[in-house]
Order: C-alpha cells, then structure tokens, then sequence
C-alpha cells in the first residue's frame, strides 16, 4: 500500500511539475490534407494526413501541390497553401474558462486564418508572425502570404 501510494505521489509530481520533461501539447489537427503534406516534430518528417494531431513546436509544410488545413482546440482554423511552412510556436488552452495563448509562425507561403476562442477573449493573447513581422489579431478571419524561400 505505501508503495502505491508513493507511486501515486511521483506521478502527481511529474505532473504537476513538469519533471522529467513534458511532452509536446496538442494544438489541434489536421482536418484537410491535400498533395505533399508532412510535419516535422522533434527531427523527424512523417506524412500528414487528416487525423493527424499537430503538437506544439511542429512545422507543417507543405510541397508545390499540397495545401492543409487545421483546427486548433480553441476553434481556430488554420489554412496553408502550396509551398508553404508553417510552426505552431505557442499553443495553450483551458476549455473550462476559455483562457489561452497562441504564435504562429509563418515562414513561407500562405495562411488564412479564421480565429477562434481565445482571438475572442484576449486578442492580445494571439500573434502570427512572418520572418519580418508581427501581427495581432484584431479582425475574425484574414490571410498572410509571406515570399521568397525562406525555412527559418
């Protein structure tokens, strides 16, 4: 019985705690995926099909053909054409009270946004940003298309 209960009290620990490190949250998933989609998490480059859940620090990317769209757990949907690249750099949510916290980044390509739960709440609490901008989210629904090659 101690021994349980012990185990039980790491667990909470670990959880509360954050020890040992905490995986990747769930930002959302992908609803939509159409031609060369994938997602790079963690150093590694899997295809990207509709189901697939999309973690905190992912990079969707998509090929000259592919274009993807997903919805956040906030209701945000996100929507990226061809030769795009996309990082969810920041995702939090609380379903009971509706408070969060997103970025987005932009690398490349284009992204339509029509924002959710927490653009609702505390507009201040969303950004999207390209490599030469930050945007605020102050409108429901808008596009970003950011050019040349650029991966960082």
């Amino acid at each position: 019985m101690i021994k349980a209960h012990c185990m039980v009290a790491g667990l909470l620990a670990t959880s509360i705690l954050g020890f040992p490190a905490q995986a990747a949250e769930q930002a959302g998933m992908i609803k939509v995926s159409k031609g060369a989609v994938s997602i790079e998490r963690e150093g590694q480059r899997m295809a990207a099909g509709v189901g697939t859940p999309v973690m905190v620090a992912d990079r969707l990317r998509t090929g000259a053909d592919g274009s993807v769209g997903l919805t956040l757990r906030d209701n945000t949907l996100l929507s990226a054409g061809p030769n795009s690249l996309l990082v969810v750099d920041k995702f939090a949510y609380d379903n009971a009270t509706q408070d969060g916290r997103m970025a987005v980044g932009i690398r490349k390509g284009t992204l339509s946004v029509a924002s959710g739960k927490i653009a609702k709440r505390t507009p201040e609490s969303v950004d999207f940003h390209t490599p030469t901008s930050i945007l605020g989210v102050r409108g429901t629904e808008f596009v970003i298309e950011v050019e040349g090659d650029g991966d960082e």
